[in-house]
């Protein structure tokens, strides 16, 4: 049963909205059975359990006089706390706004600067204030929540987004204006619902979810999907590669909540690591996921790899390979509860619509529908969002002929190499053929003739430090000569460079923008001009 269907009366702290209805409703009919627990201590919350703490989040909320309507900055390590803080702000009618507790306090991406772009009126957090946050601040970690002087009235913001409460994220803003991306429980709730049925989640299922709770992916496909579905999940404080298979059998695990970078680690088990027969799949989201390591992890493992798609601004998932039918590899599946086209990369309308592509042509992806946002908050980036709602994503992708989506790049990312466009994700699918290879990225690199040349940075399987350089020399002269065999030269990257990592983000997608802009420190590099 979903909240849409329940309308029980308010008690306590709570409102009469979907995220309290469907708490409340989890309680009566699943009562006593464990809703998540803790992966590495003996520690769970019933949905019972999490009824109490929900009703309690909200009556201290009020306790401290934070107005319905309000934002609170959440900055909370323990995963169980930030479930029952995260639930609960939004179930008695106030805006939850995650923020990543490692962040430093200052500087451009920094927590003062997260915390004035959400417009947050108090923070609760699991440890104390660090210097120069003028925001008030509730150490929940305390015997004692402080009762603030004075009311938490709404800042501006928040009395755009509404008093229905839900969950409102930002980006850094390094590269532009800051996108502030609220989203209502209702638009939430509708996502988790789509999970469910495409995932096919029933009480029986036993999630995993070692993502970081301050991302919009944990939150609605860990935490509410297990809640809709009335299942049960099990969170870890971030990925552990050691024993993981033993965990995943001590826990009773059904499916994985991952991201490519840790189906990568898991793609080779060792021989003392039997596979736990009770996984349904394992699901990839956040970044792209290279077809050999979907293809290795699969013959490895035997698991099923659910590669997807999906965005803050609608609510996390957008599409994804089915579980029952055919599983493509490199493509991020079909459209789940929401409107996708693909439409021609020029601007120009005919007929007052922008031309949507054939199978096969790349375009820009557009997305609309109940999860996806009309409008960023402060009417930021209007460009993004035409009059019809159809909002465009930022990547360039394209349909084959059964309708699944292959996604190409981000429009940032495609390289203009003297007019032609070259796509990251074909040389980097090409290079990870390679055995010796752990990870790739390809970038644009500037060049005086042509404008922008792709260059590749490569992290090699037991080459960390200069010693190697004959391994590196023998890896990449291999990967130069497999480019050359089966790429034009204008997609050739012009160096292959060797480095200890990538740049990645807590999700681990690989932050591209560094790689291009920054000063990396390479191993060894192979001129391929």
């Amino acid at each position: 049963m979903l909240a849409s269907e329940v309308d029980p009366s308010p008690t306590g702290g709570l409102v009469a909205g979907p995220v309290s209805a469907l708490v409340r409703a989890r309680a009566l009919s699943e009562g006593g059975r464990a809703y998540i627990e803790h992966a590495r201590e003996n520690r769970s919350l019933s949905f019972r359990d999490l009824d109490q703490a929900v009703d309690g989040w909200a009556s201290r909320l009020h306790e401290c006089g934070v107005d319905v309507g309000s934002t609170v900055g959440l900055v909370i390590k323990d995963p169980i706390d930030f479930a029952v803080a995260f639930l609960g702000t939004m179930a008695s009618g106030r805006w939850a706004a995650p923020l990543d507790p490692s962040m430093p306090a200052h500087g451009t991406g920094g927590l003062v600067a997260a915390l004035e772009r959400v417009g947050a009126d108090v923070v609760c957090a699991d440890d104390g204030a660090p210097d120069g946050v003028d925001v008030d601040w509730v150490d929940i970690a305390s015997a004692t929540w402080r009762a603030h002087t004075g009311v938490h009235t709404a800042r501006a913001p928040a009395g755009e987004r509404g008093a229905s409460g839900g969950a409102v994220l930002a980006s850094s803003g390094t590269t532009g204006a800051p996108k502030v991306i609220p989203l209502h429980q209702e638009q939430l709730l509708h996502t988790a619902g789509s999970v469910v049925g495409h995932h096919r989640l029933t009480p029986d299922d036993r999630g995993f979810n070692s993502l970081p709770l301050f991302h919009i992916n944990a939150e609605v496909v860990g935490l509410l999907s297990t809640l809709v579905a009335g299942a049960t999940l099990v969170l870890d404080d971030r990925f552990h590669r050691t024993r993981f298979w033993d965990l995943m059998r001590e826990r009773q695990i059904t499916w994985i909540n991952a991201v490519p970078a840790i189906i990568s680690r898991l793609a080779d088990p060792g021989v003392d690591e039997p596979i736990p027969p009770r996984i349904r799949f394992i699901r990839s989201a956040s970044a792209p996921l290279p077809v050999a390591t979907s293809a290795r992890f699969e013959a490895n493992t035997g698991i099923p790899v659910l590669e997807t798609y999906g965005m803050t601004e609608a609510a996390s998932q957008i599409t994804a390979n089915p579980l029952a039918g055919p599983r493509k590899p490199g493509s991020v599946g079909l459209p789940v509860g929401v409107d996708l086209r693909i439409v021609a990369e020029e601007t120009a309308r005919a007929d007052g619509r922008l031309r949507q592509v054939e199978s096969d042509k790349v375009g820009h992806v557009e997305i609309r529908g109940p999860s996806v946002i009309v409008a960023y908050e402060g009417n930021n980036h209007a460009d993004r969002v035409d009059a019809d709602g159809w909002l465009r994503t930022g990547d360039l992708g394209h349909f084959d002929g059964d309708g699944y989506l292959y996604l190409d790049a981000r429009t940032d990312d495609v390289i203009n190499r003297g007019g032609e466009k070259v796509f990251p994700r074909e040389i980097e699918e090409m290079v990870l053929v390679d055995p010796a290879v752990a990870a790739v990225a390809v970038v644009a690199a500037p060049d005086p003739e042509l404008g922008q040349v792709p260059v590749a940075f490569v992290v090699l399987h037991g080459v960390d430090g200069v010693t190697e350089h004959a391994v590196a020399e023998d890896a990449l002269a291999r990967i130069r000569d497999r480019l050359a065999a089966a790429l034009v030269k204008s997609k050739r990257p012009t160096s292959l460079n060797v480095v200890h990592a990538l740049p990645a983000g807590a999700t681990g997608k690989v932050q591209r923008r560094t790689l291009r802009e920054s000063d990396v420190a390479v191993i060894f590099r192979l001129d391929c001009r």
